[in-house]
């Protein structure tokens, strides 16, 4: 446990920064908790850094301990209207990486007009848990590798697919439904439900896309989640992916907030 004392403005005390676990900090002042920082690494391998304190000083000396103690690249996220948030962390050097939009997307086929969608031809749709998880994990990378190939950027998809051990990105199988040809998969949809359904990843393989498979998807997750009760789902659209912004913004979807992935 380290502690660092550093001159605050707030009163003649000095706050105090104490690292507090392996990747948690406290601001101290006169025994009382007023800020708190954290560092996690997410399941794609990259370092997140959040602070939560009350004043713009405290705030800077949680940023100067953590950033003294921590590798880089570092990144954070933040809502883009939170603005004494976003100004906290561009004075600790960081800047904006990417700008996401946040949709709320309705699930009820009479808004969407996604009711009478049907597969294209020689193409069935494999609901979430039912998928044959070589062929998942088989289709998961042909994709992965055309995006890198074709952009070098995979976090320029409508979702991040996240990196796992040995190469492995599927997260959950359970969470996937695909676009099935007799021989092999040709995409794919996950939805988590976590507090409110939230569409993880939409993808199609290069060679499928414009033949109306992920609109066939996206048709297949919502209908399931409005017979289930769920009146609308959320996703996050790279501000450059205009595809994924017309595909969402074509069924009824609209913007609700943007956030910023910033980087140090």
């Amino acid at each position: 446990m380290n502690t660092k004392p550093f001159p605050s403005g707030l009163s003649e005390n000095a706050v105090m920064i104490t690292r507090v676990a392996d990747r948690q900090w406290h601001a101290l002042e006169d025994d009382l908790v007023v800020g708190r920082g954290y560092a996690e690494h997410r399941a794609d391998g990259r370092l997140f850094v959040g602070i939560d304190a009350w004043h713009d000083a405290t705030f800077d000396r949680l940023a100067e301990a953590m950033l003294a103690q921590l590798p880089t690249p570092l990144f954070t996220l933040v809502d883009e209207a939170d603005v004494e948030l976003t100004a906290g962390w561009r004075r600790a050097g960081f800047t904006i990486g990417r700008r996401e939009w946040e949709y709320v997307v309705p699930t009820d086929p009479r808004i969407t007009g996604l009711d009478d969608v049907l597969p294209p031809s020689g193409v069935s749709i494999v609901p979430a848990g039912q998928a044959d998880e070589s062929l998942l994990r088989a289709v998961d990378r042909a994709i992965r590798d055309e995006v890198e190939a074709a952009a070098g950027w995979w976090q320029s998809m409508p979702a991040e697919v996240i990196a796992r051990p040995e190469g492995d990105t599927v997260v959950d199988p359970s969470k996937y439904g695909v676009a099935a040809a007799p021989d092999r998969y040709l995409g794919l949809i996950r939805v988590v439900r976590v507090n409110r359904p939230r569409i993880g990843l939409i993808a199609v393989r290069a060679g499928e896309q414009r033949r109306g498979i992920a609109r066939t998807l996206l048709a297949h997750a919502l209908g399931t989640l409005h017979r289930s009760g769920s009146a609308a789902a959320w996703a996050e659209v790279h501000e450059s992916n205009r595809a994924a912004t017309a595909l969402f913004e074509g069924i009824g979807a609209r913007p609700v907030s943007s956030n910023l992935e910033l980087v140090r």
